[in-house]
């Protein structure tokens, strides 16, 4: 390689930190990037007299954005070197013993969130700065959106002094959630969970903030001539009342750290949230300070990267579907292809925007992935196996449902259908509805609607309650008893609370926790009519956005004529099937539900004890009221002992509700 040819390089790897970092919007995968950053650290070693200041070896994290205030960390927020097997962590752990005077090394090994690093700075209990890791030295002030995170307090029951820092982070299941919306609403998706959450933070309107579901898992104590080791940190940290992973191992064994990490590779895919490998760091704070840091990480620590798993298959043709809400969704069919454990024949394409960057053409060998290890995706198409008369993949200009002329409207990335009568729309917005989330109607799945709609038999939602049994028969694979089923838990649907019909109108921003806030709030749909934009927007949780959808759908002609029909066929228009009732046993009372339930989904008992009018929290703190433990309960637990706070198993909680 000649020095200009690195140089070359170093402006590439820059490109990729300034879309990952700065963007939230990666160009290539994480993989992809760490294969060309050991390269290019390779390159530096053997030519030294090349290293420019710019270089990606020589930068920690990304630049600071001009959209917020700066914030100049008081000791810097390092990156951590990476190693990828068990020869280099072994070797990580001779230097740290040949560089130290102590006899014997104890380590303590962390999960690797892939999220957004955040530092906290508290004085006296009161939380003054939030900021983003930014180049490690200097971060943007992001306090207004971190104040929205039910799990940072603004101000602590102890009168701490000093900096907390860790992960914020979104769960998989609430990243699949809001690239769903995202796409119903014609936005660009999220390439995974880490950009979500970085992106979600680094909103200029904290109520977007607020409504993303970010989480946070807390490290590293910052505390004023305080020397403490990595575990009293953490416990600490955990004293205070903030979230720590209780997933981690404190040992003197190098192979006893690899066997964790073999374990974490296989569960990695069954936790709520991403991780990206596993973090390893001396205990002793004093073996910390006889360490020391390079320019740029600590001597002291190290993060194992997992490595990636990339399979090669072929792309045999591109699917165009159409949502509820009119957008037009690619999808991928490929050959099939075993990828961590699951046979993957399909990946999202997201848009038309991702087809024309990742440049595919009808036919191409692709290389596939799993983003977070949950989504399969596209990373690159294998040019030097395309085709020599291989043609882009076409973009559809017509609805490949009922054929109108697709749009692109200006602030979005998606095409959109604009029919409001387009059948692929009734479909979906129909399979909506019925689901159990909202108006419940067992049997009636998509194949069902669909044969429906084909069939003439429904042309708009309230035709499903004039639905007979000789309607039902003459599907395909619907017999009798089955028609009479369908028909009984249509009957069923009428007493479904308001909250559960708004959430399967499937109005524009407003999901099923908005749908809930806004009823229980004005409690009849005759009020939700009557409520103004202001209004909306004063319900707790109901950002601007949300509050704008709502007076728009609520002003629209044929929403009136909707709700007079709702009425007339006798449904429940209003909240007092989930009443917060005055003589609840946890009515007011901030609740912490731990362990693994089993008569509840943790979702399930958390909107229940919010509708009997608790406050349901993920940190045990003085002013936490109860915890409910389910089996293998642990810090939260331990921790609610200590404080001498109540503490109910799931039987003893169910004795607390009989009868509410």
């Amino acid at each position: 390689m000649t020095e200009q040819e690195y140089i070359a390089r170093v402006k590439q790897l820059n490109e990729y930190r300034h879309a990952y970092y700065d963007l939230d919007a990666p160009i290539i995968s994480d993989h992809e990037y760490d294969a060309l950053y050991q390269e290019l650290l390779l390159i530096e070693q053997a030519h030294p007299e090349w290293i420019v200041n710019d270089s990606p070896t020589q930068q920690v994290g990304g630049e600071v954005s001009g959209q917020f205030t700066k914030v100049t960390h008081r000791t810097p927020l390092y990156s951590l070197a990476n190693v990828f097997n068990a020869q280099e962590l072994r070797a990580f752990d001779q230097r740290v013993k040949k560089s130290i005077t102590a006899e014997t090394v104890e380590y303590v090994c962390e999960l690797k969130i892939d999220g957004l690093s955040i530092s906290l700075t508290y004085e006296k209990g009161r939380l003054v700065v939030g900021a983003t890791r930014g180049n490690g030295q200097v971060g943007e002030n992001i306090t207004a959106n971190l104040k929205t995170l039910k799990q940072i307090p603004t101000q602590l029951d102890e009168p701490f002094t000093g900096e907390i820092r860790g992960e914020c982070y979104l769960s998989k299941e609430a990243f699949l959630a809001l690239n769903k919306r995202r796409e119903a609403a014609g936005k660009a998706t999220f390439a995974n969970p880490r950009n979500a959450a970085a992106g979600s933070l680094r909103q200029l309107n904290p109520a977007i903030t607020r409504e993303r579901q970010l989480e946070i898992f807390l490290y590293q104590l910052v505390v004023p001539n305080q020397r403490l080791d990595q575990v009293e940190q953490l416990n600490q940290i955990e004293a205070l009342g903030f979230p720590v992973n209780e997933r981690r191992i404190q040992t003197q064994s190098i192979e006893e750290i690899i066997e964790f990490i073999e374990q974490y590779s296989e569960l990695r895919h069954h936790l709520p949230y991403e991780i990206d490998g596993i973090v390893i760091k001396v205990n002793q704070s004093e073996v910390q300070e006889q360490l020391g840091f390079t320019e740029k990480a600590p001597r002291w620590a190290t993060a194992y990267k997992f490595p990636a798993e990339f399979k090669t298959t072929q792309l045999l043709e591109v699917e165009w579907t159409v949502g509820r809400t009119g957008v037009v969704t690619p999808t991928a069919v490929m050959a099939p292809v075993n990828l961590l454990g699951t046979t993957v024949q399909r990946a999202s394409l997201h848009n038309v925007d991702f087809i024309q960057l990742k440049d595919l053409h009808e036919a191409d060998h692709v290389v596939l992935y799993k983003a977070g290890d949950i989504i399969p995706e596209i990373a690159h198409a294998v040019i030097e196996e395309r085709q020599e008369d291989a043609q882009p993949v076409q973009i559809p200009t017509h609805c490949p449902s009922c054929q109108s002329e697709l749009v692109h409207l200006e602030d979005e990335v998606a095409l959109r259908c604009i029919n409001p009568n387009c059948p692929a729309q009734l479909v979906e917005s129909l399979s909506h509805f019925v689901s159990r989330d909202a108006m419940n109607m067992v049997g009636i799945g998509k194949q069902v609607i669909a044969q429906l709609v084909a069939h003439d038999l429904i042309h708009e939602i309230t035709d499903l309650y004039t639905l007979k049994e000789e309607d039902l028969i003459q599907l395909d694979g619907v017999k009798e008893k089955s028609a009479q089923n369908i028909v009984q838990s249509i009957q069923s649907s009428y007493s479904r609370p308001l909250n559960a019909l708004i959430f399967g109108l499937g109005i524009r921003h407003v999901g099923q926790k908005a749908a809930l806030l806004i009823t229980q709030h004005f409690k009849t749909s005759d009020a939700l009519f009557r409520a103004s934009k202001e209004e909306f927007a004063e319900v707790d949780g109901i950002g601007p956005v949300i509050a704008e959808s709502l007076a728009n759908f609520f002003a629209e002609p044929h929403v009136v004529e909707l709700f007079h029909t709702f009425k007339s066929l006798g449904l429940s228009l209003q909240m007092e099937d989930v009443p917060v009732t005055s003589h609840s046993t946890v009515e007011g009372m901030t609740i912490v539900l731990t362990g693994k339930l089993e008569q509840f989904t943790r979702k399930e008992l958390t909107e229940r004890l919010i509708q009997l009018g608790a406050n349901v929290t993920g940190s045990v703190s003085k002013k936490t009221d109860l915890v409910v433990a389910g089996k293998e309960a642990g810090s939260k637990l331990t921790r609610a002992e200590a404080l001498g706070i109540t503490v109910w198993t799931e039987d003893e909680l169910q004795e607390h509700l009989k009868g509410q």
